[in-house]
């Protein structure tokens, strides 16, 4: 429990370091200073689905080791994944109205956002109560694909390839965003572990954390000074 409660900590002080780096982050051609709520978007989105595509390779690697770790780590990751899947959705309406002037609630991807949202809790919700690590393991699986086949194949309408961020060939806005997504995918990792207190990681814990995240932030330093 305390060490859960540091964790948690730790986490809030990340997210509102994220928050502020992005407030003072470089301004993109095209969107101007409304790209700093990309990031924020982006960032988020990046790392929810990273949460689930790790959930469904550990629950892989437990049905076929049969190993109790890596079905631990399957559930821990896919209620990471969720929380960040559902804290983005508000961050998406915010880069609406600041980008597009105005809310488009019927647009096919956004829509799809909220279709796993509303399922990913419930699903979460659900494997937490029947609390069966095969069974956790095979939905988070299912559920990563189904999501990835839906999106892939989604109308793009106000989310229109390629990124604006990655193609701004702008590598100041590139290394910042980049560096936001280490510190979200970092601090994600750690939080992961402490709510899967049997999975031991070796490096794992909070001083190897603080250490990686000043690492990424100094690396997004230097890429200014470029």
């Amino acid at each position: 429990m305390p060490k859960l409660k540091s964790s948690l900590t730790l986490f809030f002080i990340v997210v509102i370091v994220i928050a502020l780096l992005a407030l003072f982050g470089p301004e993109e051609q095209s969107l101007g200073a409304n790209v700093k709520i990309v990031y924020l978007h982006g960032a988020w989105v990046l790392t929810a689905e990273i949460a689930f595509i790790a959930a469904g390779i550990a629950g892989l690697i437990a049905l076929i080791t049969r190993r109790d770790v890596f079905h631990q780590w399957s559930a821990a990751l896919g209620r990471a994944g969720i929380f960040f899947w559902i804290t983005y959705l508000p961050l998406s309406l915010w880069a609406m109205e600041s980008n597009w002037n105005g809310l488009f609630l019927s647009e096919p991807r956004f829509r799809l956002a909220v279709i796993f949202a509303v399922t990913g809790v419930l699903l979460q919700v659900g494997l937490w109560l029947i609390n069966t690590n095969w069974i956790t393991s095979i939905a988070n699986i299912i559920f990563i694909v189904v999501l990835r086949v839906a999106f892939s194949t989604a109308q793009n309408i106000m989310h229109p390839p390629p990124s604006p961020i990655f193609n701004s060939g702008n590598y100041v806005i590139i290394g910042f965003f980049i560096g936001l997504n280490l510190l979200t995918w970092f601090v994600t990792t750690d939080f992961s572990s402490s709510n899967n207190c049997s999975a031991s990681v070796p490096g794992n814990g909070f001083g190897n954390l603080i250490a990686r995240m000043t690492k990424s932030v100094s690396a997004v330093i230097r890429t200014f000074k470029l």
